[in-house]
């Protein structure tokens, strides 16, 4: 078992090495559209985020203008999760696969239904949307380029000009994080649980977070009260797989990693963390089987990348 477990980790610190400079050489493309009401009405000041764990960076935000159009420039190829949100409206989300710059990507329309948020004329403080686009580009170039301090202080300006806009705790959270600033990530996410109870990313980033500050127990907790949910999404019991899988509980970070890929079967990550756990239970041809299949269903995918190296590791061993 240890055998294999020594190809495996050789095979994904090689790949790793390779991702990097895959990511480095990559182009990235542009991502526009429109935010409006139900009664087909622009959304003036709605904030868009989109996310791709395996990208660097890996969010962007955006904020709408006075037609309700918004852009993102400089998305890696993958797919991303883009997140629209206005205070009085209840957000939306949706999933696209980016493309180069070479290739147009598709528009992206939201509607977006009342409620779920404070509503109000002085929702956005009195900031002007283009102002606070601006703003928010800053605030995000200093994140990119890993200026930790400088982020969170720009980014609390902006929430101070526009408290409503609280889902910005998401950044603040991720920039304690590259500091290894546990406790004030914990305290972003927890603010933003205040404004809005339900938000899966902040729960998520909670339980991640317990994780990396090595309280396995407390990442344990959060993710399972999380799962819980009616609303739990996919990457809440995905992110559950891998604190259990950190615990070593095999059997229950297989029942969380294969929710997961129920809800998703197309998606490589949760079959990814299946096929680790056969690897690590010493089933090698089992295992072999259940990277294949991370291969099969998400080609495309860095988890596919990884898979395809471990694979033929193990056939060579």
């Amino acid at each position: 078992m240890g055998h294999r477990l020594l190809f495996f980790r050789g095979a994904l610190a090689a790949l790793c090495i390779a991702a990097l400079a895959g990511t480095a050489a990559a182009q990235t493309g542009r991502v526009g559209g429109q935010v409006k009401d139900e009664a087909g009405q622009p959304i003036k000041g709605a904030t868009v985020t989109a996310e791709n764990p395996n990208a660097s960076p890996n969010s962007f935000t955006a904020t709408t203008d006075d037609k309700g159009r918004f852009s993102i420039i400089g998305l890696k190829t993958g797919p991303w999760t883009f997140t629209a949100q206005a205070p009085g409206f209840a957000p939306e989300a949706g999933r696209l696969e980016v493309k180069t710059i070479g290739a147009p990507n598709p528009p992206l329309a939201f509607t977006l239904k009342k409620g779920g948020g404070p509503a109000g004329a002085g929702a956005l403080g009195g900031v002007a949307a283009k102002d606070l686009q601006a703003e928010l580009a800053a605030a995000d170039q200093f994140y990119n380029t890993q200026k930790w301090d400088e982020a969170i202080a720009a980014y609390r300006a902006i929430m101070t000009k526009a408290p409503a806009l609280s889902v910005i705790n998401l950044q603040i959270a991720a920039a304690y994080r590259n500091k290894k600033d546990y406790d004030s990530a914990l305290a972003a996410y927890t603010t933003l649980l205040q404004a809005d109870p339900n938000n899966d990313r902040a729960k998520i980033g909670i339980g991640m977070t317990n994780l990396e500050k090595g309280d396995l127990d407390a990442a344990e907790k959060t993710l399972t009260a999380a799962s819980q949910s009616t609303t739990a999404t996919r990457e809440v019991f995905y992110n559950l797989g891998e604190v259990l899988f950190a615990k070593s509980k095999n059997d229950e970070a297989s029942q969380a990693y294969g929710r997961a890929s129920q809800m998703d079967p197309n998606w490589g990550k949760p079959l990814f963390g299946l096929a680790k756990i056969a690897l690590n239970k010493g089933d090698k041809d089992g295992a072999i089987q259940a990277f294949e299949k991370v291969v099969a269903a998400d080609p495309n995918s860095p988890e596919a990348a990884q898979a395809k190296a471990v694979v033929e590791q193990l056939k060579k061993s």
